[in-house]
């Protein structure tokens, strides 16, 4: 779903109308810390918000929304989850034409790559709020100050255009011969709003940090994504190993963690990696701002890829509730299915 939900924008930006200032400075006696004195970054944290990535086009140059503009915008938001939640209840069949509903991605069956597609989830799934954590920004993207991505390199328009990456949302993966030909988040190995770098979705939207004197491990919800980072260690071997996740490094400047990961592999699991190099280096920072909020700041470094750098700024909140297991195909029935289907089809043609 996350996937989904960045590829499209997410459609609409939901704030709420408490505005948490993402550069709020507090005291250092007002952070919690460790017992060896590092600002404790460990807990369950919450990332979820309806600010999009891009910044929408009608917002042309404008970093912030009015109150007046958020309240409005909230109020339709949720006018239009509650008018979801209580429309009678529809069976979930397959989408055979582009259908004639307007509205929102999530309401609609129009887009191509959703035809021959399922319908989706139901309401009660969902996670993407309308807060609690909210800047009042158009666009999570800082930097560059349009709040879009950089333009992309030539070599990056190639990418995206030949990247051919198989997905469940994108394509019907028709004539599988075996579960290597379908994508890692069909798989369900590597997908959506885990990243890195951590990006919101419409679920799942929940990481969990442990921390020691020498080592961070950050454990997402989505995929149960684990990333063990140690801390003012040796750089990493050059050795040729690449890996989903890249191998991530620590330091501490200041009261701000911050990790920065290289070698990734060739394999574009996040949405915002779908046509990146592997040479891409990413820079993410971890800051305490208060009891309940932590700023995790990102940013992506791609010369193969983007003209310039672009950064990232999204308050995450702390939460008191645990991180329960994604069984993401439970039983693992789903992968056996979808190849059964695929057996079907030949059975039925002759093949």
């Amino acid at each position: 779903m996350s996937k989904l939900c960045v590829a499209f924008g997410c459609g609409l930006v939901t704030l709420s109308l408490i505005a948490v200032s993402a550069t709020a400075q507090t005291s250092p006696d007002e952070v919690p810390r460790t017992a060896w004195g590092a600002p404790d970054l460990g807990g369950v944290w919450d990332y979820k918000t309806r600010t999009p990535l891009e910044r929408p086009e009608r917002f042309g140059d404008r970093e912030f929304l009015t109150a007046e503009e958020a309240a409005e915008i909230a109020d339709n938001e949720r006018a239009s989850q509650q008018a979801m939640e209580e429309r009678p209840a529809q069976r979930t069949v397959a989408i055979p034409t582009a259908g004639d509903r307007p509205g929102r991605w999530l309401d609609s069956p129009d887009h191509p790559s959703l035809q021959g597609q399922t319908g989706s989830y139901n309401i009660f799934w969902f996670d993407w709020g309308t807060g609690p954590v909210s800047t009042l920004r158009t666009s999570l993207i800082v930097d560059p100050p349009n709040g879009r991505m950089p333009e992309l390199t030539l070599a990056g328009r190639e990418r995206a255009r030949t990247m051919g990456a198989r997905s469940s949302f994108s394509e019907t993966v028709v004539g599988a011969e075996s579960h290597l030909d379908f994508s890692n988040s069909d798989r369900c190995l590597m997908s959506g709003n885990a990243g890195p770098p951590m990006l919101p979705g419409v679920y799942n939207n929940n990481m969990q940090l442990f921390q020691t004197p020498d080592h961070v491990a950050i454990m997402n919800e989505m995929m149960h994504t684990v990333r063990i980072i140690p801390i003012d260690a040796p750089p990493a071997p050059d050795d040729g190993v690449r890996q989903y996740v890249g191998e991530g490094r620590g330091h501490w400047e200041g009261d701000t963690l911050v990790v920065e990961t290289k070698d990734f592999n060739d394999d574009r699991t996040h949405i915002t990696w779908r046509n990146t190099s592997r040479n891409r280096t990413l820079v993410e920072r971890f800051t305490r701002v208060d009891v309940d909020t932590m700023l995790y700041e990102f940013t992506v470094i791609d010369t193969d890829t983007w003209g310039a750098p672009w950064s990232v700024q999204l308050p995450m909140q702390h939460s008191a509730l645990p991180v329960f297991e994604f069984a993401c195909h439970e039983g693992n029935y789903g992968l056996l299915n979808m190849l059964a289907g695929n057996r079907k089809q030949e059975a039925e043609a002759g093949r």
